[in-house]
C-alpha cells in the first residue's frame, strides 16, 4: 500500500464507537468515549446522526445545536449548487460533476440518507466510465451500512459488480471484493468472506472501511471456521500479510496460533478475549454466538480426529473445562451431526468414527432429499396441484 491511506470514512468511525459504548463486553471509559462520539458530530456539523444516535443512546437533544448545524448543512448545499450553476454557464462538466459529486458526498457524511441517494443520482447522470459510478456505488454502501440497511447493500454491490464486470480498475475490483466480504460476514457465509478476505489482504486499499489491522481480523477470523488445517497454514498460519500484522493483537495471534498447535487450554483462554471482541464489532456482533458454537467445533473436532476413543477427563483436562461441561456439550453436537463419535457414558469415554465415503455420501443424499422434500411440501401448499 502506497502512499497516505484514506481515513476511515467518519460514519463508520462513528458506527464503531456506538457500537463500543452500547457493548457491556468493550473495556473503555464510556463519558469519554461519548464525548469523542460528540465532538465528531458536532465538529463536523452531522445533523441527521446526531438526532440518530441520540435517539439510539438515549440522549436529550441540545435543539440549538441541532438547528445551527442544520443551517451549515445548508449553506454548504446551497454552496455547492451555485457551484454546479456557475459551472454549467462558465467551465465544463467535469466541474459540473464534481460540484454535484461534492453535494451528493457532503449530504451522505452528515447522515442524510435520502438527500444523499437523490444527489447522487444527478450525479450518477453526469458521470461517464464505471470508475466514477463505482465510486458513488461504495458512497451509497457505506451510508447504508451505517443504518443498517442490508438489502440496499446487497442491491448495490450486486450493481458494482456489473459495473465491474463492464469494464472496472484494478484497484476498484480489489476495493469491492472487500465491500463483497463484509456483506458475506455480515450474512453469515464465513467461507466465502474468508476467501475474499484473503484475495484482498495483499492489495487491499478500502481503508475507508476500516484500516488494516481489521483486515486482517476478519481474515483470520472467518478463515479458523472456514478452511481446514493445511489450508490454515498455508492461507493464514503462514501469511506475510497476517504475520507483520497480527502481533498488534495479542489474542488473535494466541487465537490461532494456539488452535493450530494444539494447545486448547491457551486457545480456550484466548477465546474469551475474541468473543469480547466479536460482540464489540458492527458486523461480527449479531453472530458471536454462532461463531462461538462453530469454533468450539473445529476445536473438538481436531482434537478427536487424533484419536479413535479418549477419555472424557482427559479431553476436558486439555480444554480445561468441567468434564460435566463437555460431556453436555460434546453430546448436543454429536446429536445435531456436526461430530462423527458417540459417548460411552459407562467407561467415560468418547469414541470416534470416520464414515467412509461412500456413507457419507449416502448420508449427503439422505439429507438433501429431506430438504427437497420439504420445499416440495411447502409449494404444494400454495400451488392448486389439481
Amino acid at each position: 500500500m502506497d502512499g497516505e491511506e484514506e481515513r476511515q470514512d467518519l460514519k463508520l468511525e462513528l458506527l464503531e464507537a456506538v457500537w463500543q459504548y452500547r457493548s457491556p463486553d468493550a473495556p473503555v471509559d464510556k463519558p469519554k468515549l461519548l464525548q469523542h462520539i460528540l465532538d465528531i458530530l458536532f465538529a463536523n456539523d452531522m445533523a441527521p446522526l446526531y438526532e440518530h444516535i441520540a435517539g439510539m443512546l438515549g440522549l436529550a437533544v441540545d435543539q440549538a445545536r441541532l438547528n445551527a448545524m442544520r443551517s451549515s448543512i445548508a449553506a454548504r448545499v446551497a454552496k455547492f449548487e451555485a457551484d454546479a450553476k456557475d459551472a454549467e454557464e462558465n467551465a465544463g462538466e467535469s466541474e459540473v460533476r464534481d460540484a454535484l459529486l461534492g453535494k451528493a458526498e457532503h449530504l451522505a457524511m452528515v447522515g442524510d440518507k435520502d438527500a444523499a441517494f437523490a444527489a447522487f443520482a444527478v450525479t450518477e447522470g453526469k458521470s461517464a466510465g464505471s470508475g466514477p459510478k463505482m465510486d458513488i456505488v461504495f458512497s451509497q454502501a457505506r451510508l447504508c451500512m451505517y443504518y443498517g440497511d442490508w438489502h440496499a447493500v446487497k442491491d448495490l454491490l450486486a450493481k458494482a459488480q456489473r459495473l465491474c464486470d463492464s469494464g472496472g480498475d484494478w484497484e476498484r475490483k480489489n476495493k469491492l471484493k472487500v465491500y463483497q466480504a463484509v456483506f458475506a460476514m455480515y450474512s453469515r457465509d464465513f467461507k466465502l468472506a474468508s476467501s475474499l478476505f484473503h484475495e484482498a489482504l495483499a492489495t487491499f486499499s478500502a481503508t475507508e472501511l476500516f484500516p488494516y489491522g481489521r483486515v486482517v481480523f476478519y481474515a483470520v477470523i472467518t478463515s479458523i471456521i472456514a478452511m481446514d488445517r493445511v489450508a490454515l497454514k498455508a492461507k493464514v498460519v503462514d501469511a506475510p500479510e497476517v504475520l507483520t500484522t497480527i502481533n498488534q493483537n495479542p489474542a488473535l495471534q494466541q487465537f490461532l496460533d494456539a488452535l493450530y498447535g494444539c494447545q486448547y487450554k491457551q486457545f480456550f483462554q484466548a477465546f474469551v478475549e475474541v468473543v469480547s471482541q466479536l460482540k464489540r464489532d458492527p458486523y461480527l456482533a449479531l453472530h458471536a454466538r454462532y461463531y462461538m458454537r462453530e469454533v468450539r467445533v473445529v476445536a473438538y473436532t481436531q482434537f478427536l480426529e487424533s484419536y479413535k476413543s479418549v477419555a472424557l477427563a482427559s479431553m476436558a483436562a486439555a480444554f480445561n473445562v468441567r468434564d460435566e461441561f463437555l460431556d453436555h456439550e460434546v453430546a448436543e453436537l454429536i446429536v445435531a451431526g456436526r461430530i462423527n463419535a458417540r459417548i460411552d457414558k459407562v467407561a467415560g469415554v468418547i469414541e470416534t468414527s470416520r464414515p467412509g465415503a461412500r456413507s457419507a455420501l449416502y448420508q449427503e443424499s439422505l439429507k438433501k432429499g429431506d430438504v427437497l422434500l420439504n420445499r416440495v411440501q411447502k409449494l404444494s401448499r400454495v400451488i392448486d396441484m389439481e
